[in-house]
């Protein structure tokens, strides 16, 4: 089974979530963290990283001794990676997104396969924890190949914990669409009950099953709930702000580790999604 942890926005507490309910799975269980531009939950699992790989995507070089300037790879390249000037070509790999277009029509040949790192993948054991995360090359603009690599060593004989980036864009998308149920990390403000619906949108189109913990339920208004009864999202959680936690998350500790009776409480919501996926 794989649990999708979102947000529709940074700084809701998802990957304190998220790390939460690996922390308190108490079964076989794998947590990779898909926030691969700005990736933190090795600040709070720890793990002990044993495995590193460079992943790469496929771009294209020129061979000028076959080019014939026809301009078929820079008119089907939709990211501007391929410019013509005259008779001149250019590639810009940075620019590439690797759909491998240009390739397929270039009928003389003169695009060799070349590759481009976008970053680094690193995974090993937090405790019993499975860990995996990766994390984007600074100035990569494309970072959901390096995403769908670390999505690909799920396992699917174990329960997974998907930490998703936040927002709702294309890197959201890829975390969640293979994922059995999406938990969505808002606050009780009007910043988090409009992301909060974005997010709740795009879940809504690709038909997950999902529901809400609302975080620092105490600070804000009773919109979120009012929104969540009126979707029938329901909410499966609410955590009150605590001091305790604000320091404790500034320390690098997890917040079941500062408060340990929502180890329970966690423990009962990953069996409750269980049973709701399984019907």
């Amino acid at each position: 089974m794989q649990i999708a942890v979102g947000s529709g926005k940074g700084g809701t507490g998802k990957t304190t979530i998220s790390t939460s309910l690996a922390l308190s799975a108490g079964t076989d269980v794998q947590y990779l963290d898909c926030d691969v531009e700005e990736p933190n939950g090795h600040i709070f699992l720890k793990p002990k990283l044993t495995h590193r790989e460079t992943v790469v995507v496929t771009v294209p070089r020129l061979d000028e001794s076959r080019c014939t300037a026809c301009g078929k790879c820079r008119d089907i390249c939709a990211f501007n990676a391929i410019a013509q000037f005259g008779k001149t070509v250019m590639i810009f790999p940075e620019m590439c997104h690797s759909c491998l277009g240009c390739f397929r029509v270039c009928e003389e040949d003169a695009l060799i396969e070349d590759t481009r790192e976008i970053g680094i993948l690193e995974s090993g054991m937090a405790g019993d924890i499975h860990f995996v995360h990766g994390r984007v090359r600074i100035g990569e603009a494309m970072g959901v190949p390096l995403l769908k690599a670390v999505k690909h060593k799920a396992e699917q004989d174990r329960l997974t914990i998907i930490d998703a980036p936040p927002g709702t864009s294309c890197p959201f998308v890829e975390s969640v669409n293979d994922a059995d149920y999406v938990i969505l990390v808002t606050e009780p403000t009007p910043f988090g009950l409009h992301d909060l619906k974005l997010a709740a949108t795009v879940l809504k189109n690709f038909k997950i099953p999902s529901g809400v913990i609302i975080n620092r339920s105490d600070l804000g208004d009773d919109r979120v709930q009012r929104y969540c009864d009126s979707e029938n999202i329901p909410v499966l959680l609410e955590i009150p702000f605590q001091r305790a936690i604000a320091e404790g998350y500034a320390r690098g500790i997890n917040l079941v580790d500062t408060v340990p009776e929502l180890r329970t409480v966690f423990s009962d919501l990953l069996t409750r999604i269980a049973f709701e996926v399984a019907q």
